[in-house]
């Protein structure tokens, strides 16, 4: 790949080498040194509004789950700053680099700010002088605070960024939750009258990222859009980090370019097809899957390249469900779970989840004894007593109630999951309203993190499997 940097400063920038990963160039656990070594230095200071043209140009979108393009949310920061240059009280924006990781099958950010800190901070610094920002935060969780303080102590140009822990919750990685929590101390997202890029922490200009996305700008920053562009497709350009789990034989975060089909990232992961029935793409707020035919993009015209179906990868999560694994149980628990992490301030949330919960769980219930987590239920061909035939339809009747009426998107994103369920596992449910699990066994998918080291790799068709480095280590137990 040749990386566009004539309209950027010549500095001494070196390329990450063609076919190998992009974001773990460095190494694991890559030090100040390393990181410099591998990449060079950061382009020297650029006239304003250099590195927003080449974002815009790049396409990069973002990589917490919302996939918002970055190029946009940038602009609009910087002409909210430009506006309060002028304004009685003038505060530059403030940027946050977004390192929760509330997504319980999530590890990839923790294993990116491990092994490679220093470009999460890159992205921040460039962009800091692009806009001059007033004030930089890196929002994460208590696991990663420890290599990221000795990141920032590494640096003679990091000595304004702070670090701050973020909660143990699903719901405090959602951006207006993030602003909240360093305004008040308490992270539940609020109902914004007015966008974050216009006013968000302490009424100043906004930007929250995701930890991926930062490194991903400080890769543009270096190589350009035209670089950025040339892995994946030109409606998802660029690579993004997965977060593998489930029945694998390896826990990993795999590197993998946009447009890639899920056939063949779980191929390369070492992952035969025969020992897929579902793959859950995009996390707890994602959507069940057959793997055949789709492609992992956030571009709907993806599909159009031979694949069938194009789907969002969300907050980066592939989480694989076995052939003798019971789809329904696993998202009864899923749905558990999500009603437990409501921030009890609107109704869809306190009181429509758990009723969706307690319906799932009845429905998949069915030949097993009831589903709860951690509870095995009993194996196939143990019947239970017949269930209701209405079941399903109360799902429904529940799922219209709560959808896009929340304070927050979490019960949309819980519904959307309950609706994958229905359509992929539709061949199951005649069985358990039948008091029977026609699955191998009716096991549980883990609710929380996984546990075991997180190696990562990169992923792409034609490339060899993953190599090994070592990870984030999560919790035994789950939650971290």
């Amino acid at each position: 790949m040749t990386a566009a940097v004539g309209q950027l400063s010549p500095a001494a920038v070196r390329e990450p080498w063609d076919g190998g990963s992009r974001l773990f160039a460095a190494g694991d656990r890559a030090g100040y040194a390393g990181h410099l070594a591998a990449y060079g230095p950061l382009p020297g200071h650029e006239p304003r509004g250099t590195l927003l043209a080449q974002l815009q140009a790049s396409g990069l979108t973002g990589r917490g789950g919302a996939a918002f393009p970055a190029g946009p949310k940038l602009a609009a920061v910087a002409e909210a700053g430009g506006a309060a240059r002028y304004a009685t009280r003038p505060s530059g924006p403030v940027l946050i680099a977004n390192g929760a990781e509330g997504e319980p099958l999530s590890f990839k950010d923790a294993t990116l700010l491990h092994n490679a800190p220093h470009l999460v901070i890159d992205g921040l610094l460039a962009t800091a002088q692009s806009v001059a920002a007033s004030a930089i935060y890196i929002y994460t969780a208590a696991g990663n605070l420890d290599v990221v303080a000795a990141a920032l102590a590494e640096r003679p140009d990091a000595a304004g960024v702070i670090l701050t822990e973020s909660p143990d919750a699903f719901v405090a990685g959602q951006a207006s939750a993030a602003v909240n929590f360093l305004e008040t101390g308490r992270a539940i997202p609020v109902d914004l009258r007015r966008r974050l890029a216009d006013s968000g922490f302490k009424g100043r200009p906004t930007l929250v990222q995701n930890v991926e996305t930062w490194a991903q700008v400080a890769l543009i920053a270096r190589y350009g859009a035209d670089w950025f562009r040339a892995a994946g497709v030109a409606g998802d350009p660029g690579t993004r980090l997965v977060s593998l789990s489930g029945d694998v034989p390896a826990q990993q975060v795999l590197e993998v370019p946009g447009g890639a089909p899920l056939t063949d990232v779980l191929a390369t992961a070492g992952i035969r097809h025969d020992a897929v029935a579902a793959v859950l793409v995009g996390g707890f707020h994602g959507r069940w899957v057959r793997p055949e035919g789709v492609v992992l993009s956030v571009d709907e015209g993806a599909a159009g390249l031979g694949a069938g179906l194009a789907v969002r990868p969300g907050a980066g999560v592939l989480h694989v469900l076995g052939p003798g694994r019971c789809g329904l149980a696993a998202t009864a628990d899923m749905v558990d779970y999500l009603a437990g992490q409501s921030a009890r301030q609107c109704g869809p949330c306190m009181f429509g989840l758990p009723a969706l919960a307690d319906v799932m769980r009845r429905l998949a219930g069915g030949g097993s004894g009831g589903s709860g987590r951690g509870g095995a239920g009993a194996g196939a061909g143990v019947a239970g007593p017949p269930l209701d035939p209405g079941l399903v339809d109360e799902v429904g009747r529940l799922s219209r109630l709560v959808s896009s009426r929340g304070a927050c998107h979490h019960p949309d994103g819980t519904v959307r999951l309950i609706a994958s369920a229905l359509e992929v596992f539709a061949d199951d449910i005649p069985w358990h309203l039948a008091g029977q699990c026609n699955s191998g066994h009716a096991g549980h998918a883990a609710v929380g993190h996984a546990g075991g080291h997180a190696a990562v790799g990169h992923a792409a068709v034609g490339l060899a499997g993953v190599r090994d480095l070592p990870g984030r280590a999560p919790a035994e137990g789950g939650r971290r």
